[in-house]
């Protein structure tokens, strides 16, 4: 039995209670953190322990490889990535922005793809307004939807293309929230036309995409007493108006933005429709309380999972790794800094 549910794990081996946890619960997949990385054999052989304890080589196992202050792989093992935002500066041409932002994807599925992992929760489609708390900031390709659509597309074409799924996130929009969800619910109070031509915009146009992460964002237009991943009006909002019939996943139910047990949360959020429930810091006290709401992975929610792992290809385009990397810096110049902003922390995502 596959329990709708993705952990994380403590360190950079898999302890016995770990283990055990795993054989028991079998989640569907599994995410890493940079508190599981070390060097690369060190993480391909805990992607393999992770697959081995519940008997299942497709598991999927996630990181969180954006660029900036987001990118779990760095040096001196792996390369430094940019920021959503350089690309578009580094070129200031929309469609010049579109290749290289591919480029850098595909740069990050062969990393990945290389230790095992098969998920990258990338693209960001938030799209940032004056004023927004700087949780998402240059972690945005751009500040208007039409361009984030755009480079989004383009970052999930190029994971994909290398043999990695993306997820689209944090569906329908974080851009607007004026509080950090890791630590505060925000609540967007603007009205449903607004919301559906900026905020929701890039998540229609990529509603094709195999896997989405929602926000823990009250919009008081859909639900004014819930955030998107516990609230059924949310979901169906996502389903039927955005049009996504992909894998919906929670974003990490550790964020403060949330309520409740641990377990409650759990319930909220696959009672709403989420699909699978997603918890990263690998404290297994609580994975025990997330075991105990989640249920099996059946019905459409299977369904969408087993669809969401059909979408990688086994045979990633072919790819000059030296040539392409130098191709990328030379273009980027030197932008792969990230602006001052608060660290999406080490178990959030």
């Amino acid at each position: 039995m596959t329990s709708a549910a993705i952990y994380g794990c403590s360190g950079h081996r898999l302890t016995a209670e770990e283990r055990a946890f795993f054989a028991e619960t079998r989640p569907w997949g599994f995410i890493l953190f940079r508190r599981n990385v070390d060097t690369p054999d060190q993480v391909t052989a805990l992607v393999e322990d992770l697959r081995d304890s519940i008997g299942r080589a497709d598991a999927p196992v996630l990181i969180d490889q954006e660029g900036g202050r987001v990118q779990r792989l760095g040096p001196p093992h792996w390369p430094k990535y940019p920021p959503g935002s350089a690309y578009l500066k580094a070129v200031n041409d929309p469609m010049a922005a579109r290749e290289l932002v591919r480029l850098g994807a595909r740069l990050m599925a062969h990393d990945l793809r290389e230790l095992g992992i098969t998920v990258d929760c990338v693209p960001v489609l938030d799209v940032p307004v004056p004023g927004a708390h700087d949780i998402i900031g240059d972690r945005a390709y751009a500040q208007d939807p039409a361009t984030v659509t755009q480079l989004g597309r383009a970052a999930a074409e190029g994971l994909l293309a290398g043999g990695v799924l993306p997820i689209v996130k944090h569906i329908p929009g974080h851009g607007r929230a004026f509080a950090d969800s890791h630590h505060d619910l925000p609540v967007v109070e603007t009205d449903l036309a607004t919301l559906d031509a900026w905020d929701f915009a890039p998540f229609k146009a990529l509603s094709d995409m195999p896997m989405a992460m929602t926000a823990h964002v009250v919009f008081t237009a859909v639900d004014a007493k819930r955030p998107a991943t516990t609230s059924k009006k949310g979901i169906r909002l996502m389903r039927e108006h955005l049009g996504f019939s992909g894998l919906i996943m929670s974003d990490d139910l550790s964020m403060k933005a949330l309520s409740g047990t641990l377990t409650q949360r759990v319930e909220q959020s696959l009672k709403a429709g989420c699909d699978v429930v997603l918890h990263c810091n690998g404290d297994l006290d609580e994975m025990r309380q997330v075991a105990e709401g989640t249920g099996k992975l059946k019905g459409e929610a299977r369904r969408r999972a087993e669809a969401a792992l059909n979408r990688i290809v086994h045979t990633p385009e072919p790819l000059d790794v030296a040539e392409a990397r130098t191709r990328l810096e030379a273009a980027l110049n030197g932008r792969f800094d990230a602006a001052k902003g608060p660290d999406v922390g080490e178990a959030q995502a």
